[in-house]
């Protein structure tokens, strides 16, 4: 077995590694990291809304 198997990396959209140095990407890179984790932002918002959605309705029926 691999270290890296043991530890993965953390990735998110698009094969984007968060920490690495980004002082070889051009700016036309940078520009579609920034899409790309604003896309991603969104993607968590949008699943964050929803599990606190469900979280409030199931405090509003166990709370009587």
């Amino acid at each position: 077995m691999d270290w890296d198997d043991l530890n993965p990396k953390p990735k998110t959209a698009k094969g984007i590694t968060l920490g690495e140095s980004l002082e070889s990407l051009s700016v036309a890179e940078l520009e579609a990291r920034i899409k790309s984790l604003e896309q991603e932002i969104e993607r968590v918002r949008a699943e964050l809304a929803g599990k606190k959605a469900h979280e409030a309705a199931a405090a509003a029926i166990f709370k009587r």
